[in-house]
């Protein structure tokens, strides 16, 4: 059995040392762990660090792809080179690494194949009273996209097993985080969380350069959840809410017509037609939207079964 830890770093010379020094070489139930760090560009030393501590593997990016590429590279380089295990943790040392072996606990047990680190969010100081509740809705989000009850969606501290690994794929370019668990999630696979430990703040996020850029990717980042993971969900309920909305008012103009007052609510009739025509063309794209997933989802079975015989 072997696990392969990968790293996705970004000008990490300053804190990798101490993420890998903290790394584990020996568990109880596997044969083999190797580290793999995934270089996204970085104009710093953090080559020459990960080499200085024995990285086994390094995957390397010309320029700065950003975290979801650096993410999905990094997992198939390892499934590339025989990982049973694949773990992906934070070059800033965030996520305590003596906690690696409960992590693959349910995998090794057989009672899981993708595992979620949870963080105690709420006492985690560092942490501001908007980043704690985006974290929140994106994880209630997620629990609904995906049917799965994940507490702490976007944390990156996370085991999955081989074959859950080679299925899944990310289309959005800012984060990994929470559509690998929607997949998941949607595909059957048994995913589920350990409480873990985290380190105190070495460096402000990357991924939070301020807080009204985090708000606008993480409100982009779940709105576009829903269309791409729930479509006919998604559009169906705006074409309920716009056609309900317009025969109300329909019923309204009715209501005084009958009344002898109907020439005083024309814009009644007409904002009642737009309305229930833009819902009903919004139910038409809600089952246009849910083909083209369902065609999304067999070109994936796909890809998975080319790989396989690959």
């Amino acid at each position: 059995m072997k696990l392969i830890i990968q790293i996705p770093c970004y000008n990490e010379a300053e804190t990798l040392a101490l993420a890998l020094k903290s790394l584990p070489r020996e568990i109880d139930g596997l044969d083999e762990i190797k580290w793999l760090i995934i270089n996204d560009g970085s104009n710093d030393n953090t080559v020459d660090v990960a080499k200085e501590c024995g990285v086994d593997y390094i995957v390397n990016f010309i320029q700065n792809r950003g975290l979801a590429e650096g993410f999905m590279a990094g997992i198939k380089e390892c499934i590339k080179q025989g990982a049973d295990i694949i773990v992906n943790t934070d070059a800033d040392n965030q996520y305590e690494a003596k906690d690696i072996p409960k992590l693959i606990k349910p995998i090794l047990d057989n009672k899981a194949e993708y595992v979620i680190g949870e963080r105690p969010i709420n006492q985690t100081k560092h942490f501001s009273f908007m980043k704690k509740m985006l974290q929140k809705i994106g994880s209630w989000v997620v629990r609904k996209a995906s049917n799965t009850l994940i507490p702490d969606a976007p944390s990156g501290f996370r085991a999955m097993s081989r074959e859950c690994a080679k299925r899944l794929n990310v289309y959005n370019e800012y984060t990994y985080t929470l559509e690998t668990i929607i997949q998941a999630g949607q595909k059957n696979f048994a995913v589920t969380s350990v409480p873990i430990r985290t380190n105190e703040d070495l460096r402000p996020s990357k991924l939070v350069s301020s807080i009204p850029s985090y708000i606008k990717k993480s409100v982009i980042t779940i709105v576009r959840i829903f269309v791409v993971y729930q479509p006919f969900k998604f559009f169906m309920s705006i074409a309920i809410v716009l056609f309900s909305i317009g025969f109300i008012l329909g019923l309204r103009f009715l209501y005084y017509w009958m009344a002898g007052n109907g020439e005083g609510h024309i814009q009644s009739v007409i904002l009642s037609g737009v309305l229930m025509g833009v819902g009903f063309q919004t139910s038409l794209i809600a089952f246009i939207a849910d083909l083209l997933s369902v065609n999304r989802k067999l070109l994936e079975e796909i890809k998975v079964a080319s790989d396989t015989r690959q």
